[in-house]
């Protein structure tokens, strides 16, 4: 039997899509290549018998062309707070490693990478609200993003729209909003007013858990 792990909990990310992004819908991306900033906060979980509880990590991603093309990069960041075995163990699920082939957006993120990046760990001061539509990551020095509800030009304000993939490998149901990310780390973005995704996380090697 291979390793066993289980993640429960939100996440929030940020690409630079138009609201929607066309890679939930298999369509092109908006600008015909894809840069993404991923977080999350584990309420509970392991690997193997190790505890994963209460630790958050970010996921940087920036592809030249749209993501099936490959030649990616990424770099991780994972929470200064694990100790060395849960840092080995978060490596291992957020580089799809341990993990049913194609089961999870880890795994499918890191078979179309060409550089990834040593991971980081760094103090990640992170809040996700689904429902709420809000977030924010804050990362000293490295990342800042922000994520907030769709404004609504005709009420004046929010706007609510969700996206729901029955198979997907990331999530069932996604709340839409608006997103904008800084980073500097060992991948640059600026993202301003772009494609923001909030969700309920919960996947274990085998995929999503509905």
């Amino acid at each position: 039997m291979g390793d066993q792990w289980m993640l429960r909990g939100v996440e929030y990310a940020n690409c630079n899509c138009s609201y929607g992004c066309g890679c939930q819908f298999h369509a092109p991306t908006t600008h015909g290549f894809c840069e993404a900033m991923g977080s999350g906060h584990i309420a509970e979980g392991y690997f193997n018998d190790i505890r994963l509880d209460q630790l958050n990590y970010v996921m940087l991603l920036q592809w030249p062309g749209e993501i099936a093309q490959g030649n990616g990069t990424q770099q991780i960041l994972i929470d200064e707070r694990a100790d060395a075995r849960q840092r080995e163990a978060l490596r291992k699920i957020l580089h799809g490693e341990s993990t049913l082939p194609g089961a999870t957006h880890f795994f499918v993120f890191n078979s179309t990478m060409s550089i990834v990046l040593e991971p980081l760990f760094v103090k990640i001061d992170l809040s996700i609200d689904v429902d709420a539509r809000r977030a924010t990551v804050h990362i000293p020095d490295l990342v800042e993003s922000t994520g907030t509800p769709i404004p609504d030009p005709f009420s004046g304000g929010d706007y609510r729209a969700r996206i729901n993939l029955p198979d997907g490998f990331e999530y069932t149901v996604a709340e839409v909003g608006n997103g904008s990310t800084k980073a500097k780390a060992g991948i640059t973005l600026n993202l301003s007013n772009s494609y923001g995704q909030f969700n309920l996380l919960h996947m274990n090697q085998d995929g999503v858990i509905r």
